[in-house]
């Protein structure tokens, strides 16, 4: 009789063991996968959707060719994903950031030098245009979430004070990703590129100074 009660429990602990394989399995398989994206998307802000393929991509990341189709069915998929990846820490990284602040930060040489670990709006803005919807809603709803976090809102806000906050945002954030856009299609050292940058970051924060980011005028009404 004890034999049979040892070979029972023998035969119920084994598929214990196989659930918690299963579960490591795809834990890991998640940590991969989150691995993978996180490389697309430097180094597609480095070179571009075009300038590297799956094997390269994969090879970087540390795993084989044949492994990229376990969790993406297509090079556009994983595009998508990375962007929206890359898009989602630009947002985060703005959080609280006072306008002229991030400014300072974005229209620099160290941004403009540092493509893999930029913005991926200055890095793919221009590529993006030309690829299919999907990836152009991941920009817009990453646009939108970057203009959220560097809102600044009024303490007293209305319809109004909103609007013009908004616009301003969006007028600053054109107007640095353009900079910094401008200086990286310039050879890399160039006069012009350091150029663009100091006069666009002049010009833009003056822009801050001269009207608050609520809207209103920073020096009053006119004499």
């Amino acid at each position: 009789m004890s034999i049979d009660i040892n070979v029972r429990l023998t035969v119920e602990r084994r598929p214990r063991k196989g659930r918690l394989d299963m579960r490591v399995t795809k834990a890991q398989a998640e940590q991969n996968r989150a691995h993978i994206v996180a490389t697309a998307a430097r180094l597609f802000r480095e070179r571009g959707y075009d300038g590297v393929g799956v094997a390269e991509l994969m090879a970087a990341a540390g795993f084989t060719h044949g492994g990229f189709y376990k969790h993406f069915r297509s090079k556009a998929d994983l595009m998508a994903e990375a962007s929206a990846s890359g898009l989602s820490q630009t947002a985060a990284r703005a959080e609280g950031v006072d306008p002229a602040e991030f400014v300072e930060r974005y229209v620099s040489r160290e941004h403009r030098d540092g493509r893999g670990d930029g913005c991926t709006i200055a890095a793919l803005g221009g590529d993006a245009a030309r690829q299919p919807a999907d990836i152009r809603t991941e920009f817009a709803a990453g646009i939108e979430n970057l203009l959220t976090a560097l809102q600044v809102q009024s303490d007293t806000p209305g319809d109004a004070d909103q609007r013009a906050t908004r616009t301003m945002v969006i007028d600053m954030l054109a107007h640095s990703v353009g900079a910094v856009m401008l200086s990286r299609a310039c050879p890399d050292g160039s006069p012009l590129a350091d150029e663009i940058l100091d006069v666009c970051r002049a010009g833009i924060l003056a822009s801050l100074t001269h009207g608050n980011v609520d809207g209103s005028e920073a020096g009053g009404p006119e004499a």
